[in-house]
């Protein structure tokens, strides 16, 4: 069972492998967690229903508490029902929003917290930041990083592959990220972390030129290991800022302007294609061959915008971040040229 520790900012253990739920037990009454295992296990609909019927069982003094949904409201109730109990660690199975509600509610009631992943969609799964919805709109919180991450490979081959696409994206978007944040470092002195960005660069080109199928061991061993560095790297930052450039804050007029079906994996792919033929150089090209070879939308059209939608969002987007320095505001382009510039992109890529 293959085993991959990283120290920043506290012990973090991660377990990447088939059958990893099977040790799940031991994990949890590990003395750094648990001893007797007192754990309360925050289980979402789906997958997480499934691993904890299997593992429950050997969990006898562990206390199970279903969640749905990832509103910030969610995890106020949860944090509320842990200060009830008496509990040496919380457990979050499931997907991207049940691991949010937990790590949420974890850092309000001091207690740490152990994810155990059932997807592989996004780079949330060891982040600092929590998703929550609120009053309509997401936001983002912060929290501490889980102490151990366990991702069982059945469990995520199961899923949709549309998941893996968005992982992948969401990884690879961290290449786009970093250009700008080197773009900020040489334009307005803005503090670059090396350590940060080697654990971000670490994980996306470990999938930048990979031809191995997208639900092999190796692919989603590698996928995995590289979402858990992009938390990792924000932990190491202190911000979302290794991972988050131009890509994501056109994701995030996507969002606003036009809030539909596509995921945050897909929205930031696109995003990341964009500023990084914006920026010229050879990324794109090694971008473009990566996410064509696996099926990640990069175009528009495959979010289901048009030409003029998705120009409107990159006209929106520096407003979603004013703080953050990319190649968007560093071009300063007015609307025309937005239209131009995106209308050379789609003409350059769609082949």
């Amino acid at each position: 069972m293959p085993l991959l520790a990283r120290m920043v900012a506290c012990p973090l253990t991660v377990d990447v492998s088939s059958g990893a739920v099977a040790a799940l037990p031991a994990i949890l009454s590990d003395g750094r967690i648990s001893a007797q295992g007192h754990v309360a296990v925050v289980v979402g609909p789906g997958q997480g229903e499934e691993v904890i019927a299997v593992v429950s069982p050997a969990l006898e003094n562990a206390a199970v508490h279903p969640v749905e949904g990832g509103t910030l409201q969610a995890a106020l109730d949860l944090a509320d029902s842990l200060r009830a109990g008496s509990y040496d660690a919380v457990v979050g199975i499931g997907g991207g929003r049940t691991l949010d509600v937990a790590k949420y509610a974890a850092g309000l009631t001091g207690l740490p917290m152990v994810a155990v992943a059932t997807n592989l969609a996004h780079d949330g799964i060891a982040s600092p930041v929590a998703s929550l919805e609120h009053d309509g709109r997401k936001g983002s919180y912060g929290v501490p990083i889980p102490i151990a991450v366990v991702v069982d490979l059945d469990y995520v081959r199961r899923c949709p592959p549309e998941q893996l696409r968005s992982g992948l994206g969401d990884a690879l978007s961290n290449l786009s990220a970093l250009a700008d944040w080197e773009l900020a470092s040489r334009e307005r002195g803005e503090p670059l972390d090396g350590l940060a960005a080697a654990l971000a660069r670490a994980g996306a080109e470990s999938l930048l030129h990979r031809a191995d199928p997208l639900d092999s061991d190796a692919f989603l061993t590698a996928l995995a290991e590289a979402l858990v560095l992009s938390g990792l790297a924000m932990a190491v930052a202190g911000s979302s800022r290794p991972c988050s450039g131009a890509c994501h804050e056109i994701s995030h007029a996507i969002d606003a302007l036009y809030p539909g079906d596509s995921t945050h994996g897909e929205q930031v792919a696109v995003g990341a294609l964009f500023a990084s033929f914006l920026r010229g150089g050879e990324l794109a090209g090694a971008l473009d061959d990566t996410l064509r070879r696996y099926e990640v939308a990069r175009l528009p059209a495959d979010l289901g915008l048009t030409a003029e939608q998705f120009a409107a969002a990159v006209a929106a987007a520096p407003g979603t971040r004013p703080d953050r320095y990319t190649i968007l505001e560093h071009l300063d382009l007015d609307e025309d040229q937005i239209r131009s510039r995106v209308e050379g992109f789609v003409a350059a890529f769609d082949r």
